[in-house]
């Protein structure tokens, strides 16, 4: 498993609590923080993934 797709969850997830916390206390600078943690998180994993098709693809 590519380390990009185990640190993208991690970022993931934390974006998403950040995002959470920032809207039940109405920080919004939080709110948007959290959210954009979160989608680069999202992309991280998806370029994990897609390295990891590559060595499968490479292996073959």
């Amino acid at each position: 498993m590519d380390k990009n797709r185990i640190e993208g969850t991690k970022h993931e997830i934390k974006g998403g609590v950040k995002e959470a916390a920032g809207k039940v206390t109405g920080n919004h600078a939080r709110e948007l923080s959290g959210n954009l943690e979160k989608n680069a998180g999202k992309v991280q994993k998806e370029f994990g993934k897609a390295n990891d098709q590559a060595r499968k693809q490479q292996d073959r």
